[in-house]
């Protein structure tokens, strides 16, 4: 047998004995899994379903209504957990998710973008208004690296809580989306028939506005997460008949007025959200409430 043959065998050989020792080590990190797993369902006493693909779920409350399809928007919440409580990452009850029922398997948890196809399996399981919870075994879920700027270890397992909301129209959501940050902030506006919410900070005494009013106003826009994506420096000149649908709420008060608006997503930038002046990246999302400070500093008629 001459050098070159012997030194192939060797080559063979020992890429034979580090894919075995590999496929051992998996095949051990999978038992480890299995085992923690399965402690958790017995500590907890649930009742969940092994998937052909090694995760676990329980689907809580079924939901009721149509069956969700994959093309439907469906609005959801969300939970990560260790095994042990441990909370790593939730959805926002103020800034409602909201996607294609077959988008749903898609994250970004800290600062990663991740695919868990089991958590689109699961809510497909669900109507609306449906609960369920499922368990990501390691490999599923972030692997022998975890995710250390979550507090994820290597090997971990994940609990994912699911729900889906019962509202399926985005005016729906809205509504909820308004009570929810009201309610967080403790704060209590007064409802136009617009939808428009206000709270009126300091009541004016100046000119009356109408429709066809040019309004110059001090102003700051925010996103319901807080985010400014537009402010004045200065008064501003806004002809009211031009300005987003939500803003013609201003009829209702008079020149020295300060007022804080929430304006529903279809009284503002709609579906279509807001680009950036070079069109590169949204500064208002696609169906979202907006949040104002306005000041009317003076009107022309």
């Amino acid at each position: 047998m001459n050098k070159f043959t012997k030194l192939s065998l060797l080559t063979i050989l020992l890429a034979t004995v580090l894919f075995s020792a590999c496929k051992k080590e998996y095949e051990t990190i999978q038992s480890i899994d299995e085992n923690a797993i399965q402690s958790y369902i017995k500590a907890n006493n649930l009742n969940m379903t092994k998937a052909s693909t090694g995760y676990y779920y329980n689907i809580i409350t079924p939901g009721s209504g149509a069956e969700i399809k994959n093309p439907d928007s469906v609005f959801y919440s969300y939970t990560f957990k260790l095994l042990n409580g441990t909370q790593l990452t939730k959805s926002s009850t103020v800034v409602i998710p909201s996607t294609f029922l077959g988008y749903t398997d898609r994250f970004t948890i800290g600062g990663s973008s991740y695919v868990f196809t089991p958590i689109r399996e699961v809510l497909t399981m669900l109507k609306r208004g449906g609960t369920a919870r499922l368990i990501l075994p390691s490999n599923m879920a972030f692997g022998r690296n975890g995710l250390e700027s979550v507090g994820v270890g290597p090997n971990e397992n994940i609990l994912v809580e699911l729900g889906v909301y019962s509202q399926s129209k985005i005016h729906q959501i809205d509504e909820l989306q308004m009570d929810n940050f009201l309610s967080a902030n403790s704060l209590t506006a007064v409802k136009d028939l617009s939808r428009v919410r206000y709270i009126v900070t300091q009541q004016g005494t100046g000119a009356p506005i109408f429709a066809t009013s040019t309004l110059s106003v001090n102003y700051t826009g925010r996103l319901l997460t807080g985010t400014i994506f537009q402010a004045s420096s200065e008064p501003t000149s806004i002809e009211l008949a031009s300005a987003i649908k939500g803003w013609l709420v201003l009829q209702n008060f008079k020149v020295g007025t300060k007022v804080r608006l929430f304006i529903p997503s279809d009284l503002a930038y709609g579906q279509a959200g807001r680009l950036d002046d070079t069109g590169s990246y949204y500064v208002v999302p696609p169906n979202s409430v907006l949040d104002f400070d306005v000041e009317i500093v003076s009107v022309t008629n």
